[in-house]
């Protein structure tokens, strides 16, 4: 068979949906039901192989009759879709040897009555064509705002698989170089399925290479996808872009023509979301990092994060109670403008250059924002941003931020006699009770608010706070009391992280 070229760019059309227009009266009368058609072609020669493409449905009218079955055989061979037997002037009926060929080689055989030209024919499958392209560009067009929706949810890696799965009515997973499964939707394919997958994802998205050994020179750069099949399951496999070593895994019971396009609009999408947000600092932080892991005291590496600059630190859960991960945990990071992300069980950590203003409520998400603070009072800035948490799911708010206190009759004490005093007046409470007072008083004594900004039974709220007067010999009910604890406990040193 000769090299088969790229396709139309239209989809292919089902035989059955030609047979299907009146007008023509066309008739299957031998092979199979089901053919897929590219092209119309029309020839008398003897032999048509050398210049068929393959998908096409072949007209003749049998001015030259040879060997039925040597003539059909060789229709099979160069991929010939489908034949149209044309009735007058030459024949009357359909030779019925060439009935048993086209039944004995698979090849559907259609009977085109005297009335209908073949130019009505062609003319009959572009406009299907046309048709069939215009289905697929509002197929795909939906597709892509439903993934886009979706890529907006603040789960959005899961949420462009899941939306993916159901475009393509197939099995969709995130997978990492070496086969391991970070994401899937759609159900769980069959083991066979899950080997094959795993072997593409590391054809499009091999693992990288040892360190220091850097790029192998002379080797044939990775496909960005590759195919195969398992009994009539399709199989894709996408690397996903910036280097992030996943790729995208596909098993779908069929493969339309939309489905590549489809594919690849979620494949930008999740490139964008996994991949690290890189700014102009980032060989800068990344010697800090590197430097703290190495031993550098924070003070020493404060100048290569910009020493004078604002940080903000921000704590984040799902609001609907959901764990969060890395992936997440990331693109919230990017929507927020720092790569600088960490998952602490279900809260997300992170760290952000610029002020606290800048922060903007997620949708999906409660934020609890920090003070800005010089990089090395970060440690302080992870206090304000849990308490900040706390405050907001306690309030039910999508975002709560530290005020610090600024003015007012607490300024007239020296803060080191306001710390000295807040020291010793709080000395008897553990960190765990002061924090809860802490809370407690900020939340106007509301048991139940304390209890969701902690994370505790609400009876174990009164339990600390019991202890608190306790230890402290102090009548809780008393508004002084309550004013001078308040001060104390915003003055007191926070504890380390």
């Amino acid at each position: 068979m000769p090299d088969s070229p790229a396709g139309p760019p239209a989809p292919p059309i089902p035989l059955t949906e030609l047979l299907g227009r009146e007008e023509l009266g066309l008739r299957r009368i031998a092979g199979p039901e089901q053919a897929d058609l590219l092209w119309v072609h029309t020839s008398e020669m003897a032999d048509p192989y050398p210049y068929l493409l393959g998908g096409e449905l072949l007209l003749t009218a049998g001015v030259q009759r040879t060997d039925a079955d040597t003539y059909v055989a060789r229709l099979v061979q160069a991929g010939a879709a489908a034949l149209g037997f044309g009735l007058a002037p030459v024949h009357d009926t359909v030779p019925s040897d060439l009935v048993e060929a086209c039944d004995r080689h698979g090849l559907p055989l259609v009977e085109v009555p005297p009335g209908t030209r073949f130019t009505a024919i062609a003319r009959a499958v572009w406009q299907l064509m046309a048709q069939a392209r215009h289905r697929e560009l509002r197929r795909v067009t939906r597709a892509q705002q439903a993934l886009a929706t979706a890529a907006a949810r603040p789960d959005p890696v899961p949420a462009v698989l899941r939306q993916l799965a159901v475009q393509l009515d197939g099995r969709v997973a995130l997978l990492t170089a070496d086969g391991g499964v970070l994401h899937t939707a759609g159900g769980r394919p069959a083991p066979d399925v899950r080997t094959a997958l795993a072997r593409l994802a590391r054809v499009v998205a091999p693992a990288a290479p040892t360190a220091g050994t850097g790029p192998v020179p002379g080797r044939t750069p990775s496909p960005s996808s590759a195919t195969d099949t398992r009994d009539g399951t399709h199989l894709f496999a996408y690397a996903l872009g910036g280097g992030q070593g996943m790729a995208l895994a596909l098993a779908t019971p069929r493969r339309d023509t939309g489905d590549h396009t489809v594919a690849g609009i979620a494949v930008v999408l999740l490139s964008l979301l996994t991949a690290p947000h890189q700014g102009a600092d980032t060989a800068g932080r990344s010697a800090a990092l590197v430097r703290l892991l190495l031993g550098a005291a924070p003070e020493d590496v404060a100048p290569l994060l910009g020493d004078g600059d604002p940080w903000t630190v921000v704590h984040a859960r799902r609001a609907d109670g959901a764990p969060a991960d890395p992936l997440n945990a990331g693109a919230l990071g990017a929507a927020l403008g720092s790569a600088l992300t960490d998952v602490d069980r279900e809260t997300v950590r992170i760290l952000l250059p610029g002020p606290h203003e800048a922060v903007a409520p997620q949708p999906g998400w409660t934020l609890g924002v920090s003070g800005s603070v010089p990089v090395t009072a970060l440690p302080d800035a992870e206090g304000q941003a849990s308490r900040a948490l706390g405050h907001a799911e306690a309030t039910r708010t999508p975002l709560a931020t530290h005020r610090p206190g600024a003015g007012g009759l607490a300024d007239l004490i020296p803060a080191d006699r306001a710390e000295a005093h807040a020291r010793t007046l709080l000395a008897p409470l553990t960190e765990p009770l002061a924090e809860t007072l802490r809370c407690w008083l900020g939340l106007h004594g509301n048991w139940d608010r304390t209890a969701v900004a902690l994370r505790i039974h609400r009876n174990t709220v009164r339990q600390r706070i019991a202890r608190c007067a306790a230890l402290l010999d102090a009548d809780l009910d008393d508004m002084d009391v309550r004013t001078e604890l308040w001060f104390a406990l915003r003055d007191r040193a926070p504890a380390g992280p």
